[in-house]
């Protein structure tokens, strides 16, 4: 699965690399991420509940977006802390509990603790399983999208990666469900929010979450038959195939490693913050389980035996080491009904004491550790250094307040742009951009880091120097008033909204109880953070926020010795090595092999192969539980509209219960913006809410608006419009705010629209460097969404404008740019200006609101009078934006262990009229014929098919791929899988029904009311929703052969883009001399 969204990071390099702490790695099983769009260009494809035209992300897990299991806005504390219910009613779900004890005591469960939390509306029993010792957690409230999720201690003792190819083997068939990978056929054929699985470097977790209860115990129960009976501990070939293997195809060939995880690995070890993060974390712990790396080093991994792999799974898979949680609206009976009939069958085991995580002693001085990373060719080698300072806070776990407190000067310091000690390194001009994540809680020990990367190596010792300088000044000082009064308003709108996004809120809740749970500690009390949260306010202003804060720094920064500073040198030549050293320790395998050997090893790789490759027989996928399709509604989703005006503007309006909260949005038309302003756009985006007024510099603005609202952000949105060749392009602000501070959000968008003044050169400067800086990273971390984009860029016009903004031109645009911002500041200042006078006008605006009809109706003057303020002079529209990138086959070379490859063409030029089958079709293509050829048999973490059908651009993609050529004959060979395709009734219905989980995906209320907008943006009718809906529960075989002579026209006119190493671009060439245009970016 993927490392919990998109990025695999072992240890801690995920847990800082992500805002809110979340598992190191890998949701296993996950096909790959989802296709991103670009960077700055938020295209309407990544919007659920877009059904009836939406772009249809057919990848064959349900990642939380881009990664992220929380939005931008929320602070790093609040993910840590908010993981409340989504309980709309003022009180839980009601149940009998004496009824539910007694049953729980019958079925041999005893209650330890039962608790109601208030935080989150919810009533929540602590149970032991008398005869295992296994503990339950079930949380009972009335959100309908529930969750259940078992969760293993399993700390590592080495970097074979065990913990991470066991998470992703037992999902490759068990006992009650023998077939090669249930996991696969629940993407297909579920309605399944949530389904994946996580490692982290002391534990395991398997969550699933629907809001079909029939759907959810379907998943609950072919987890728990994964867990505790899987199939891989007596299959070598599934070892071999998620984990690694040698590979012969033919004796007079070289032989090669392969295997998913493997490769996952290698591609993880290619990203310098990865490798960043991998060495913190060891240089923190060199003593415990944290100091290996649980996801697997590459070099490492084929130590494993298969003998190791199952001793591991005996010693840690069991009940005695699990625990369990449940949450939601059903019934808590059947949970436990569930969890006996699999629990009962296990005596109990010494694994909890075999499991336990030893803490790491503190240093007695400090240390430093100097690494080398792969790094091209290109710029200055001398400015690509990365420095970052690490501290290891406590030897023993922190109690419940100083941890908050803790939390709250990580958000004090680093939280936002204004933020002191990230605005200080970033203003220094020592670096381009932040590397390290602040405090990191969700281990046995809390961390602290902060560094930069960018560097030259002259400035090493400056930064460290900075960092400590920084810190002990605030230590002295203390902080703005302003400062905490926004930080402590920012957390408490946080918790009180509660938005996790895509991310099930129960999930959410889960994983910040196991942070405590896990070691033994008390699982309520993260959940309770009321109490301590009014204690801090109240101590804040009793004894000032300096009484509070500076112990704080001095006892865990300032005075602690247990510090490591690390320092990345790039080294042009590592990536070449790393391969050749490879390829040498496999020469001597080889050399080491009779004739009979290296025959019998072609033999196994074939055997493998087929069996890879052998579809499952028909009886045994009927073992998997589906729904029916009696059991899905026959409409879509309705969200309520109200469309009206405004002082001549159009305004939509979403009755729903938002819990007071008013989220907003303001729409501006994008068609005046010159040409030669494009690339400037995203940041352009990023000063108005980075730079000052003539009143206020731009630390008071960001300081006002943590105060008043629950954030501002400012973004290009593009996309196309099926049946038309002008691209849809618009500047969209988003805001939201507490139903009471309407007024103050709308003055303070029109403070940022309108009074922000670009004057301020070297703030820009930074703003050019972090943006080169991410997408020099995006190109070897995301090297899939850089080929999709340039194929979209060489398609369609709204492609070529995303590129323009969030692919290679616009790198090269920022590389161009940093080197001319000195002598042009005045013209680019002017520019910026100009950008603001052609676009925030009245004509061409519309809002849209979402909170409940109250508010709605409260919120209009205030709507009324910010639409009054703005400019109402028509501005003169700019040509259409009708280009794309050349039409050729391009490869774009970085340095990397793995590649990225790409494979796109228009359907709609081709003469293809949408039907709602595609979508059926399109994620059957992903989780059948892909996955099996490119991931399972392939050796890449991923593959996967893509229509955008607003463009009607079909795409496919690999991510961390070993290969290139062989990818690309396995896109080429998808038609022929269509004609040939046999489907029982069964395997149809579970194809509609995953789709229709798709096109369904649940939404919190503000997720609504923007897949509305975008809805209404793009022109799609409620009449076209529901004719897509029954195109889709309509789809036959016939459907499916249909579809082959349309995929057909990509294999003859299809674009290629595969981001590669320089090595298998070359040799790709020699064997087939596809890629006309070579691009090296790195």
């Amino acid at each position: 699965m993927e490392r919990v969204a998109l990025l695999r990071t072992s240890g801690r390099r995920l847990l800082h690399r992500c805002r809110r702490p979340r598992p190191v790695v890998h949701a296993a099983a996950s096909s790959a991420p989802r296709r991103p769009s670009s960077s700055s260009s938020f295209s309407s494809r990544n919007y659920a509940g877009l059904p009836g035209g939406a772009r249809l992300l057919t990848t064959a897990a349900p990642l939380h977006c881009a990664g992220r299991y929380w939005p931008a806005a929320a602070p790093r504390l609040v993910r840590r802390l908010s993981a409340p219910a989504v309980s709309t009613s003022p009180s839980p779900v009601p149940h009998d509990t004496d009824d539910v004890h007694e049953y729980a005591a019958l079925l041999g469960f005893e209650k330890v603790s039962e608790q109601s939390i208030d935080e989150c509306k919810s009533t929540a029993v602590l149970y032991k399983h008398k005869k295992t010792g296994a503990e339950v957690m079930s949380v009972s409230n009335d959100d309908e999208n529930k969750v259940f999720g078992i969760v293993f201690r399993t700390p590592p003792k080495n970097s074979t990666g065990i913990p991470h190819i066991l998470e992703h083997s037992v999902l490759c068939g068990s006992r009650k469900y023998p077939l090669k990978e249930p996991f696969v056929e629940l993407l297909k054929g579920s309605l399944h929010t949530f389904l994946n699985a996580f490692t982290y470097p002391d534990r395991t977790c398997y969550p699933v979450a629907s809001t079909n209860a029939k759907d959810f115990y379907n998943l609950v129960d072919v987890y728990l038959d994964a867990v505790f009976f899987p199939r891989c501990v007596e299959d070598f070939q599934t070892f071999q195939q998620e984990g690694w293997h040698y590979e012969l195809d033919n004796p007079e060939e070289e032989i090669s490693y392969k295997g998913v995880v493997f490769n996952e690995m290698k591609g993880v070890y290619s990203q310098p913050d990865n490798i960043m993060g991998r060495v913190s974390q060891q240089a923190l712990f060199p003593e415990n389980t944290y100091g290996v790396d649980s996801g697997g080093d590459p070099n490492e991994i084929p130590k494993l035996t298969f003998e190791e792999f199952k001793e591991f799974h005996s010693n840690y898979y069991h009940p005695s080491n699990a625990r369990i949680w449940f949450y939601g609206d059903d019934n808590p009976k059947e949970r436990l009904r569930i969890l006996s009939e699999y629990l009962d069958q296990f005596e109990a085991s010494p694994a909890p004491n075999e499991s336990k995580v030893w803490p790491q002693r503190l240093f007695k001085e400090p240390v430093r550790i100097v690494e080398k990373y792969p790094a091209g060719q290109e710029g200055d080698l001398k400015k690509k250094y990365m420095v970052c300072i690490n501290w290891l806070l406590s030897e023993e776990p922190l109690d419940v307040e100083t941890e908050l407190t803790l939390g709250f000067l990580d958000h004090l310091l680093l939280g936002t742009p204004a933020s002191p000690l990230r605005r200080i390194l970033l203003e220094s001009g020592l670096g381009d951009a932040i590397v390290g994540g602040g405090v990191e809680d969700e281990l046995l020990q809390p961390q602290f880091s902060i560094g930069l990367k960018g560097v030259s190596e002259d400035n090493i010792q400056k930064v460290e120097e900075l960092v400590m300088q920084t810190l002990k000044n605030l230590s002295e000082e203390g902080f703005a008033p302003e400062a905490v009064e926004a930080s402590m308003n920012t957390i408490e709108f946080a918790l009180r909204e509660n938005n996790t996004g895509s991310f099930p809120r129960g999930l959410s809740l889960m994983l910040r109880s196991i942070g405590k749970w896990i070691y033994d500690m008390d699982p309520f009390e993260p959940l309770k953070y009321e109490r301590p949260l009014q204690h801090l306010k109240a101590r804040i202003a009793a004894e000032g926020s300096k009484a509070v804060f500076s112990p704080l720094l001095e006892k865990f920064i300032l005075n602690n010795a247990h510090r490591a500073t690390v320092e990345m040198q790039p080294d042009p030549e590592k990536a070449s090595r790393d391969e050749a050293a490879e390829k040498e320790i496999l020469k001597q395998v080889k050399s080491s092999m009779t004739p009979e050997d290296l025959a019998e090893l072609a033999r196994a790789t074939k055997e493998l192969k087929d069996k890879q490759e052998t579809p499952d027989p028909p009886e045994a996928l009927k073992a998997v539980p589906c729904l029916s399709l009696q059991d899905i509604p026959k409409e879509p989703i309705h969200v309520p509209i109200e469309v009206g005006e405004i002082n001549g503007v159009k305004v939509l309006q979403h009755d729903l219960f938002t819990n007071d909260v008013v989220y907003s949005e303001i729409v501006f038309d994008m068609s005046p913006l010159k040409k030669d302003h494009l690339q400037l756009l995203p940041l352009f985006c990023q000063s108005l809410l980075e730079m000052g007024t003539k009143d206020m510099d731009f630390v008071q603005l960001n300081q006002l608006i943590g105060r008043k609202t629950g954030g501002i952000s400012v973004y290009p949105f593009t996309s196309s419009i099926k049946g038309k060749e002008d691209p849809l392009t618009h500047i969209i602000v988003r805001g939201k705010s507490m139903a009471t501070r309407v007024e103050d959000l709308f003055n303070l968008i029109y403070c940022i629209l309108q009074d922000v003044q670009f004057t301020e050169q070297q703030r820009f400067k930074q703003f050019v460097c972090q943006s080169k800086a991410r997408m020099e990273n995006r190109l070897r971390g995301s090297g899939h969404g850089i080929a999709a984009s340039r194929m979209d860029a060489k398609l369609n016009a709204a492609g070529w404008i995303g590129e323009q903004m969030g692919g290679i031109s616009y790198l090269e645009y920022l590389r161009d740019l940093e080197t001319k911002i000195d002598q042009d500041w005045d013209k680019i200042s002017s520019a910026l200006e100009e950008m603001r006078q052609s676009l925030f006008r009245k004509d061409g605006c519309l809002v849209n609101i979402t909170s409940d009809w109250k508010n709605l109706e409260k919120s209009n003057k205030h709507i009324a009078k910010f639409l009054d303020s703005l400019p109402s002079t028509t501005s003169v529209g700019s040509d259409p934006w009708l280009y794309r990138l050349p039409s050729v086959n391009e490869a774009i070379v970085v340095p990397t262990q793995v590649n990225y490859v790409g494979k796109a063409g228009n359907l709609y030029q081709s003469g293809y009229q949408l039907n709602g089958s595609a979508y059926v079709i399109s994620k059957h293509i992903s989780t059948t014929w892909l996955w099996d050829r490119v991931r399972v048999s392939g050796g890449a973490y991923g593959g996967f098919c893509d229509f955008d059908t607003h463009s009607g651009v079909f795409s496919y993609l690999s991510y961390r791929d070993p290969n290139l050529l062989k990818t690309l004959e396995v896109y080429d060979e998808t038609a022929k899988f269509l004609r040939e395709l046999e489907m029982d009734d069964d395997a149809l219905t579970k194809a509609i029904i995953g789709t229709i989980g798709d096109v369904d995906s649940y939404q919190l209320p503000d997720a609504k009311g923007y897949s509305s907008l975008m809805r209404y943006l793009l022109g799609i009718t409620e009449e076209e929703r529901q004719q897509r809906r029954e195109e889709i529960l309509s789809t036959s075989l016939k459907d499916f052969k249909e579809f082959a002579d349309v995929v057909e026209t990509i294999k003859d006119n299809g674009v290629v883009v595969a981001v590669a190493s320089p090595e298998d671009v070359e040799a790709a060439n020699k064997e087939n001399p596809l890629f006309s245009d070579i691009k090296k970016c790195l």
